[in-house]
Formats: structure tokens, sequence, C-alpha cells
């Protein structure tokens, strides 16, 4: 059974910084990836990052350049670096894992299977 535990969210004033980890366990396969979502309030819920097994990391237009996703797998865990945090960077986010490695870019929810609990976020101005 794939289990995905996020941690590290909380309240930061804009401009500073957080890091998510998500710890996997389970088996997701060979051709896995790996990614974080974000639900703001009255919102849908939205693909902020991915990265594959390879290494291959995607990004949603508005955290390039602010976010970074890895992943450390001796671990079996998948970070997010946020950095240049701003108010509509509030939300529940979510660690997600997906099975198909070669969908999983698109940063659509559609193709991810497993999902964490999620973990707020919450930036004030």
């Amino acid at each position: 059974q794939v289990q995905l535990v996020e941690t590290g969210g909380g309240s930061v004033q804009s401009g500073g910084s957080l890091r998510l980890s998500c710890a996997v366990s389970g088996n997701i396969g060979s051709r896995y990836c790996l990614g974080w979502f974000r639900q703001a309030p009255r919102k849908e819920r939205e693909g902020v990052a991915v990265i594959d097994r390879a290494g291959s990391t995607s990004y949603e237009d508005s955290v390039k350049d602010r976010f970074t996703i890895s992943q450390d797998s001796a671990r079996a865990t998948v970070y997010l670096q946020m950095s240049s945090l701003k108010p509509e960077d509030t939300g529940m986010y979510y660690c997600a894992a997906s099975v198909a490695q070669w969908l999983c870019h698109g940063l659509r929810e559609l193709y991810f299977g497993y999902w964490g609990q999620g973990t707020q976020v919450t930036v004030s101005s």
C-alpha cells in the first residue's frame, strides 16, 4: 500500500521561505513521478511541480524560479523548497505519486493515483 505523508507547512510572511517534505512508503514502481499540488480557498487544485525518477522536473509558471522540487531516493522523500513566497501561494499543499512517468509532466492530477493528506501553507502580506 502506497502512503504519502507531508510535513513542513506553516505560516510565513511574504518574501519568506518554507520547505515541504513528503515521505513515500510502499511500491510505486520504476516509472514513477512525484508531485506537489495545491488548493487555495475557493479554487480548484492545481499542479505546482513534479519530478520523475530520472530527475526531470516541470513547474507551474507562477512558481518557476521561486520553487524547487527535489528527491532523495535513498530516503524515499520528495521536497519542495519554496522561496520568495507570496500571499497567493497560500493553500493546502498535497504530495502525490503517479506510476505513469510519461504523463505526469503536464501537472494534471488526473494521472496521479496516490495522495497525501496535505499540509497547510499560509503566506501573510
